[in-house]
């Protein structure tokens, strides 16, 4: 959980929600940032705002059944995968959602991000990057998938509804976020030249074992 005190961990909130607007992966109301706070709580970005314009003001307080605890503002409609995701992660302490354009489409078309056929991928986000079947937000059949992805990893993408990345700190999280767009792009522009090979198996199991030793990736449940 986070241990910077509370008011830099809401002024990192504003921060990332302006990087996602300014970045180009969120318009309108799109996207929200969630961060687990200590108490069993969540600070979270309101919903019907434009990231554009968070500020410290707009920023709420849930608790980890996603009742309103501190602000004026209402929870947004996602709030229940953010909760799934930290139900699946004890060690996972932001979320994001957003709709970066690339990775989004490959979403919306039912596209996978694969192969996997570049090491940093593998090293940073694991060996896949899966695409969940469309489901509305609040539907218990993908708050159930949501959950059980995260298992596994730390970024998805949901058909109709953009990515996921989580991670320790919304930094992590905005990073991975950053590169699920990346390797979507590069992927968009490689299929135009033809067949992108994946990584070899013994390569990829050693850029596991790589990850696994850098501390990357999800944590056993004790």
């Amino acid at each position: 959980m986070p241990v910077a005190p509370l008011p830099f961990v809401r002024a990192e909130v504003v921060a990332v929600s302006r990087r996602l607007h300014d970045n180009g992966w969120v318009a309108n109301h799109d996207g929200n940032v969630s961060v687990r706070l200590n108490g069993n709580r969540l600070l979270i970005t309101p919903t019907a705002y434009s990231k554009r314009d968070v500020d410290d003001a707009s920023l709420i307080i849930v608790d980890l059944n996603g009742k309103l605890l501190e602000g004026r503002k209402k929870p947004f409609s996602e709030l229940e995968l953010h909760l799934a995701i930290y139900r699946a992660r004890p060690e996972v302490d932001a979320v994001l959602h957003a709709h970066p354009p690339y990775a989004t489409a490959a979403g919306l078309a039912g596209v996978e991000l694969s192969p996997i056929a570049m090491p940093e991928i593998v090293v940073s986000l694991g060996a896949r990057i899966p695409t969940l079947p469309r489901v509305m937000p609040k539907e218990k059949a993908g708050v159930e998938a949501v959950e059980k992805a995260a298992r596994e990893v730390d970024a998805m993408v949901l058909q109709g509804n953009g990515v996921f990345t989580c991670g320790p700190d919304l930094s992590l999280a905005l990073l991975r976020m950053e590169l699920v767009e990346h390797y979507a792009k590069i992927l968009s522009i490689a299929r135009g030249f033809g067949t992108v090979p994946a990584i070899a198996e013994g390569d990829l199991q050693k850029l596991l074992e790589a990850r696994k030793k850098a501390g990357l990736g999800p944590k056993p449940v004790k």
